[in-house]
């Protein structure tokens, strides 16, 4: 009889900051899962050049996909939040489970009240996220409403490797989300600023690596434990 395997769960990026907040996301909640990663940073620019998601770009996340099962995937996880609807594509035709960025980020925005603000870096995931939210939100019919700001110069902070300049970009800005019920760190790259905004805001805030792992784990409980 074959001994159990360590469940394999394929993360795949479209960007180079998104790699780090998952992995210790991992080891947090979930240290004996192995991980790979695939990384496709042309897919961020690309999707950048678009105001909606090109049958070019269904079609490599799709191929992502694929090369994930081929390379013995028990689970995948996508990490970038602009691809959603490309990854549900993927989802829906897969027997595996295939997991968005925020999906369980969201669920427990909903849990926390109905006045939702979110801080984004990457402004063409914020219409594809926000539709997410308003359908998850109307699944469970609550009545909930979320407003998001966009911080694009902290992204551009976070790539040239300033990582306190991109905390402090995204703390000031939540002073601007003032009287909601909780605020969303939009993307996993954005995790890194949870303290620096937590210091300043009176609400819960959440991100979306830690939720997803234990919702992966969850999910895969009765094969993995």
């Amino acid at each position: 009889m074959p001994l159990p395997h360590a469940p394999r769960v394929t993360l795949i990026h479209a960007v180079q900051v998104a790699m780090q907040p998952v992995e210790q996301a991992f080891r947090a909640h979930w240290p004996t899962a192995e991980i790979v990663n695939l990384l496709d940073d042309s897919l961020s620019p690309d999707r950048a050049k678009h105001a909606t998601l090109s049958p070019e770009l269904h079609a490599r996340i799709n191929s992502l996909a694929d090369y994930a099962v081929a390379s013995g995937a028990d689970a995948i996880l996508y990490t970038c939040s602009a691809f959603g609807e490309a990854i549900e594509a993927a989802a829906r035709r897969l027997t595996l489970p295939v997991l968005k960025p925020n999906e369980s980020m969201f669920e427990a925005a909903l849990q926390a009240g109905k006045r939702i603000g979110m801080l984004a870096t990457f402004a063409p995931s914020v219409d594809s996220m926000e539709e997410e939210f308003r359908a998850l939100a109307g699944e469970q019919e609550v009545n909930a409403s979320i407003t998001t700001l966009v911080v694009p110069d902290a992204m551009a902070a976070l790539k040239a490797g300033n990582v306190d300049r991109h905390n402090a970009l995204l703390a000031d800005a939540a002073h601007g989300l003032e009287g909601c019920d909780c605020i969303l760190l939009a993307h996993f790259s954005t995790s890194r600023a949870l303290e620096a905004v937590q210091a300043v805001s009176s609400c819960p805030v959440l991100t979306s690596p830690g939720s997803a792992v234990q919702k992966l784990r969850r999910l895969m409980a009765s094969q993995f434990g």
